[in-house]
Order: C-alpha cells, then structure tokens, then sequence
C-alpha cells in the first residue's frame, strides 16, 4: 500500500478516569487505545488515529465526531469497560458490572457518526456489545451468572491464553472467508455477551458449548458496512492453532477501500 493511498483507520478510545492514586495525572481523564490493536491494523499498511472525545461546551474548538467521520475512511470499536446496562433497558444485577456510561455515549454516536457518513465499523470484544445494544440488542450482564453452565469466557489467570471453539455458520460471508472451515479455535476474554441479538444483525459464529453470539454481521447488504467478533483477533500469534484472522482484517479493509474510491 503506497503512502498516497493508505487507509485511515479510526480506532475508538479507552477512558480512564480519574484515581487519587495516580499522582502525575490526579483529577485527569486519560483517553488511549490499547497496542495490539493498533498494530494488527497497522500490519496492513493503514494508518491508525486514535478518534478522541470532542470537546465540550466549555471548551475551545468545534470538532465533533462528524469531522472524524469525514476525515477518516472506518472504524474501529475495540475492548475495555463493560457496557452499561442502562444501554438495554436494565439495571446492574451488581455494582461492579455498571459499565462506563461515558464511553457507551461516546461510542454510540461514534458510530451514528461513521454510519451516516457511509464508512465501514468493525468491532472486537466490547465493540461487538456495543454495536448490538447500538441497535436494539441486549447483554448477558455476566454469563458465569446468567448461564451458569456456560464455558468460563474469562479467566483473569490466563487472560488471552483462555481459548475454545466456535462454529462458523455455513453460508455466511464469515464462511466465505473461511471456506471450508466449520470450527476454529478463538480467545476468550470476555464476561459479558449478547444476550438477544439485535434485528439489525445476523450471527456468523457460535461458541460449541454454550450457543454465545461469537461474531456478527449487518443483513442489509444495501446499508454502510458493520461486522464484529466477540474474540480479539489481534492477540493471535503467527503459527498458533487459532484461527488466523488475516482474512477478516482484509475483509474490513476492502469495504474501507470501496467505500472510499466512491465518495
């Protein structure tokens, strides 16, 4: 990819809020993306930026998450901070699992932004819950909890080397990328989980003993690009046995790529 023609990725931020304990950023909110991530898109030739939080009201500037969205050519939504549950209509069953609210919003209208200017979102982890709930959907707040006879999702001992299997549905465009393959080996980092899958998507993969929504994929072909894994392909290590998700990553980019050369 030449220099004149790298895509520019939009990568959606984490926040960190302020903690006493923290002495050279006390009372200040941090907003970072997390390497890996950056670098799996990176591995592609595209460029990547970080889409901060625009500025407030009492703030200097008239950015606004419109202007990324011109600018930028996609999206990605990446992991972090649960989901607020608020989001779909519930309350927290605990404390711990309120969510950030905060970056529920910011992502949302990431997303409307992104969508109106007709330019592809993709989704790992948490973005793939958020991009559910976005549309209707809703969330298992913990699967341990909810399902009690599910796989253990995270497991905070081994973190991104927890793996199991999921199914490819066969005819999806997920299984075009795959051809061939009905079961592969994926990570799993991930305590919360879609729940009732939005109308606006179709599932493309299930987890073998559990039935937990592992990826998904808009249905409208005619509408802006939108897909999303629940696994985070960009912890796999070249020459592992999980699946290789060079091609899902090329698949994101063609989309970026046309909607590009059409505006």
């Amino acid at each position: 990819m030449t220099a004149a023609r790298r895509l520019k990725i939009g990568l959606s931020a984490c926040f960190s809020y302020a903690d006493p304990g923290r002495p050279f950023f006390s009372g200040k909110t941090l907003q970072y993306v997390e390497q890996s991530i950056a670098h799996w898109l990176m591995s592609s030739g595209a460029m990547v930026v970080m889409v901060p939080c625009p500025t407030g009201s009492t703030q200097r500037g008239d950015v606004t998450h419109a202007h990324y969205a011109q600018w930028l050519d996609g999206l990605v939504l990446h992991g972090g901070a649960d989901v607020w549950p608020g989001s779909y209509g519930e309350s927290p069953l605990e404390e711990k699992w309120s969510g950030d609210r905060l970056r529920d919003e910011y992502d949302k209208a990431l997303v409307a932004a992104f969508e109106a200017a007709g330019k592809p979102v993709f989704g790992v982890c948490r973005g793939l819950q958020l991009l559910n709930v976005a549309f209707g959907g809703t969330l298992y707040q913990d699967i341990e909890t909810q399902l009690p006879d599910s796989f253990l999702h995270r497991d905070a001992a081994t973190y991104e080397l927890n793996f199991h299997s999921v199914n490819i549905v066969q005819g999806s465009r997920l299984s075009v990328l795959y051809p061939g393959v009905e079961r592969v080996r994926v990570n799993s980092i991930h305590h919360q989980g879609i729940k009732d899958l939005s109308p606006e998507f179709e599932a493309e993969a299930y987890s073998v003993t559990d039935g937990i929504v592992e990826a998904i994929r808009r249905k409208d072909p005619c509408k802006s690009y939108i897909a999303a894994l629940q696994w985070h392909p960009e912890f796999h290590k070249p020459g592992a046995d999980t699946i290789d998700d060079g091609a899902v990553l090329e698949d994101f980019l063609a989309a970026v790529a046309a909607a590009s050369n059409t505006k």
